[in-house]
């Protein structure tokens, strides 16, 4: 029997486990390493410095925190096997489901979304094509992107081999649409865009190309989650690690029914294709799916509430600090579209830069990560504060105002 016989035969089997659950039971294999593990600090084992992060959701910090919902997720579907297609299928149902959406998958992050709905755009269900691809005979698959909208994550489109006709304006757009055409990435983040998202998605129609729109950043508000498939893209993709507080290493793809099918065949479990090496394990999977369930279900305005209050709380203590003032700042999005504390000061007085004191914070004990923006021409101080834990906000105003106090 093939290899891949066993594995879609595994189907049979029921989701929580199967033959194997009924062997080796959770509390036998698992009891005692979980007892060694609640002994164990690992930051100080390894010497890994933890981090309060009073700036914005960066890969490079670990993403966010994820919610106790996502953790016990996680946590209560480790000690038992499924089969993935199974739970791939299963968990994109439920996710189209809650998104309103035809189709849903979960991606190792929204960069493997972009790979994956690129892939699905270039080979279809094709299985030949999925098998070559990036190294398709003939001419490069071409994708549409607009001058102003290039940016570093478009990499993951030239991963599968495509490559990125820049265009400006609806008439250039336009024709650059051709046979060899595949996609049209939309990156909303962006700063300016010479073409509205109405604009993008009627020329895609016209010429009957998907297209799609990189979000990864983009909630809050909760409602963008449903806004761009409800506008017309055929792909969406947010992350799974930032605002939605899954696993930082998930994300989402969803829209089309047939791109999202083609987008799994090019992805693990499958055994060889371009996705392969970005595989999303089952408790990723669950986490995911329970991170979406938990974020459309909390009370957003007393969350964004909550915010505030934590602003007023830091604002009250650097505040004490002669010539010390912090403001309130609203980032008008589309991504990291939430309240912030800008905090500046007369440096003639608190002999320090904004990057000083950024510096310093992060330098110090506990290890402060903050942001350095610039308003109105000047550098300033800017503390984040939805990523902070409860107990973490007391610590952080603290530290600013020791920090600043120290330079008088």
């Amino acid at each position: 029997m093939k290899r891949r016989d066993i594995i879609k035969g595994l189907s049979l089997l029921p989701l929580s486990g199967g033959i194997i659950g009924g062997i080796f039971t959770s509390k036998t294999v698992f009891s005692e390493s979980k007892q060694k593990r609640d002994r164990r600090d690992l930051f100080e084992e390894l010497g890994v410095t933890k981090v309060i992060n009073a700036g914005v959701t960066m890969t490079f910090l670990s993403g966010s925190l994820m919610m106790p919902e996502v953790l016990d997720a996680i946590n209560s579907t480790s000690h038992d096997f499924a089969n993935m297609f199974d739970l791939q299928d299963k968990v994109g149902a439920k996710i189209a489901e809650m998104l309103q959406c035809e189709d849903a998958m979960v991606t190792s992050g929204a960069a493997c979304a972009m790979v994956l709905g690129t892939a699905a755009a270039i080979t279809g269900k094709d299985p030949e094509k999925i098998k070559l691809i990036p190294n398709l005979p003939g001419p490069r698959p071409e994708v549409i992107m607009l001058k102003s909208h290039r940016y570093l994550f478009d990499q993951a489109i030239t991963t599968t081999g495509a490559t990125i006709i820049e265009v400006a304006g609806p008439d250039e757009m336009d024709k650059a649409f051709n046979s060899n055409t595949v996609l049209a990435l939309f990156y909303n983040a962006a700063g300016s865009s010479s073409v509205s998202h109405e604009e993008f998605i009627a020329l895609c129609k016209k010429h009957n190309i998907p297209s799609f729109i990189d979000a990864a950043a983009d909630v809050p508000p909760v409602e963008n989650l449903f806004k761009y498939q409800k506008m017309g893209f055929d792909l969406v993709t947010f992350s799974g690690g930032k605002m939605i507080r899954g696993p930082q290493s998930a994300g989402l793809l969803f829209g089309r029914k047939d791109l999202i099918e083609a987008a799994k065949l090019n992805h693990s479990p499958h055994e060889a294709p371009i996705g392969r090496p970005m595989k999303v394990n089952k408790e990723e999977m669950f986490g995911m799916y329970a991170a979406l369930k938990s974020y459309l279900e909390r009370n957003h305005q007393q969350e964004w509430d909550g915010w505030l209050e934590r602003i007023e709380k830091i604002k009250k203590k650097v505040t004490q600090v002669e010539s010390v003032q912090g403001e309130t700042y609203i980032n008008p999005g589309p991504a990291n579209a939430f309240p912030t504390l800008y905090v500046t000061w007369d440096q003639e007085i608190v002999k320090m830069t904004a990057n000083d004191a950024q510096a310093a914070l992060q330098k110090g004990t506990p290890s402060i990560v903050t942001n350095v923006t610039t308003k109105d021409g000047s550098k300033v101080l800017s503390v984040g504060v939805v990523l902070l834990r409860p107990d973490q906000i007391d610590i952080v105003a603290r530290r600013v105002r020791e920090v600043l106090k120290h330079a008088i």
